[in-house]
Parts: C-alpha cells; structure tokens; sequence
C-alpha cells in the first residue's frame, strides 16, 4: 500500500473516532448511551436516625409531637436549600458574598457513621439505643464546640444543625420566653396591645 492510500485510512479511521466522541458526548449527562451512573447523594439525612438523633439534642419539654414539627421543617429546609445562595450583603459594600454547599449529603454521611459506629460497639443501630445509649456517640463527636451556635448551614454536624434551625424557630423563642409571641408568624391588630398566651410546649 502506498503512504498515501496510507494517509487516507489513517484520517478515515480519525475521522471516524472524532464523530464516535462526538455523539457520546451529546447524550445527556457526557455518558455512553446504556452506561449506568451512580444517582447524586440524598440530601435528607436517614429519617429514623435524624429522629433519633433529635430526642438526643432537641430540648425535652417540645415532647414527641414538638420534635417531630422540628424535624420536619428541618427536613423541609434541606429539601429546598439552594446552594451557593446570594446573601444581602452589608451597606456601603457592593461585594456579592454567597452561602456555604449543601450540607445535606455530608450530614446523611455522618449519620451513617453514627449509625455504623453504633452497630460496631454496641451490636445495634443508633436508633435502637436508648436516649442514654446515644448520648456518648453526640458527645464524642461535638468533643471540643465553644457552646456557640452557629449558622444551620455552616454547622460542622448535623446535631449542631438540626439544633440550631429548631432555635431560630417561632417555637423556639417562644420556649425560651414561655408564651407563644409567633416571632416569625404574621399577627392580626386584633390583640395588639394584649400579653401573648402562655406557652405550654405541646405546639397546640
């Protein structure tokens, strides 16, 4: 074969490779048709174990049905966090700041560890624990916090997360100050000038 007829195969065979690269590339995701790829992580950490991590850092007196309120409006939050958020930013400034990543799937990863680390010492899940039982798990893992909450999602753990959306909460505050004042809840004029109720802790 001449080194012409030799060339030509060469820039067939090329041509034929770039077209090939081409097409996988436009099927959706940059993958091969037929090629499977591994769903994105949750966002929500493991329902059972995110309760029962709860009854360990949520206050006592919100009983069950006020720590299932918490739970799930800190699940809601997650479920519609958007990462990367523009923040208002401070007067006199014109730099745009944003908020942290997601924190979800790194929180359901640390879930899990509690969950496994449980399973390894113990021979039972987190979950199946007594409140006791879980306690040292928490409490080895917020080994050496200040006792200052921070922002939800810039928590280092999710226990630290969880308890700092539920006291930024309405309820919170009302807690703390025992009558139900609605801090984040829009009042009528009707009883403007009245002492909020009291607050029992029963969410009612």
């Amino acid at each position: 074969m001449s080194d012409g007829s030799d060339r030509r195969a060469f820039l067939k065979r090329g041509l034929a490779l770039t077209t090939a690269a081409a097409t996988t590339a436009a099927v959706p995701g940059g993958a091969a048709q037929g090629s499977s790829q591994a769903p994105p992580p949750p966002v929500v950490p493991d329902p059972l174990v995110l309760r029962a991590l709860a009854e360990v850092v949520l206050p006592g007196e919100l009983g069950e049905d006020g720590r299932e309120r918490a739970v799930r409006a800190f699940e809601r939050w997650l479920e519609s966090y958007e990462p990367a958020f523009e923040m208002n930013h401070g007067y006199g400034t014109h730099e745009i700041v944003y908020g942290p990543a997601h924190p979800g799937p790194g929180w359901r990863a640390q879930l899990e560890a509690l969950d496994v680390e449980a399973r390894r010492r113990t021979g039972s899940g987190f979950a199946a624990l007594s409140h006791d039982g879980r306690r040292p798990f928490v409490e080895r893992e917020l080994s050496g916090e200040d006792g200052d909450l921070p922002s939800p999602a810039r928590a280092r753990h999710v226990s630290l997360g969880l308890l700092a959306h539920w006291a930024s909460s309405s309820e919170a505050n009302d807690l703390v100050y025992r009558a139900r004042i609605g801090r984040h809840v829009c009042r009528g004029l009707d009883d403007l000038g009245e002492a909020p109720p009291p607050f029992s802790g029963d969410g009612e």
